[in-house]
């Protein structure tokens, strides 16, 4: 196999990369995405009138359990021991963009906490909007910004 691929053995097997000898750095992790919907979800959602109550209070809690557990559902992620994790929303016109800065001291990144934070948000902002409506978009889901380790600072353009 290919020495390039990082999580392939010699074998073809599957692995987690060995981290131990790496420096420990703090590490940052910023991802998005977002969820449309209809302007009277979005509405009952502002105003805190959903069914099921808090949507945004219970998506954040959410958000930052799954970070805690993105190892547990990511094959090649490592346990890691996170400094912090915030979950923030905002409103735009017939949508809610959800926003999760993960960060830690450690040997390897948080993208993954990060990406995951925000995608289990969204999906609990749908699970606790579902029925105002159905036909909810999530969506754009992605890495924004990354700081610390081997290669430095990153920004999506």
């Amino acid at each position: 196999m290919s020495k390039s691929l990082t999580h392939i053995d010699d074998d073809g097997n599957a692995r987690m990369v060995d981290v131990g000898a790496k420096a420990e750095t703090l590490r940052v992790a910023v991802a998005s995405g977002r969820i449309s919907m209809t302007a009277a979800a979005l509405e009952a959602i502002r105003a805190g009138n959903a069914p099921k109550g808090d949507v945004l209070g219970t998506a954040r809690v959410a958000g930052i359990m799954a970070a805690k557990k993105t190892a547990d559902l990511i094959p090649m992620c490592h346990p890691l021991a996170l400094d912090a994790v915030n979950v923030d929303f905002a409103f735009e016109d017939e949508a809610v963009t959800a926003t999760a800065t993960a960060s830690l001291t450690g040997k390897t990144g948080i993208e993954m906490e990060a990406i995951t934070a925000v995608s289990v948000a969204l999906v609990t902002i749908y699970d606790m909007a579902k029925a105002l409506d159905k036909g909810m978009v999530i969506g754009d889901i992605r890495l924004i910004e990354k700081r610390g380790g081997k290669s430095g600072h990153w920004k999506a353009l």
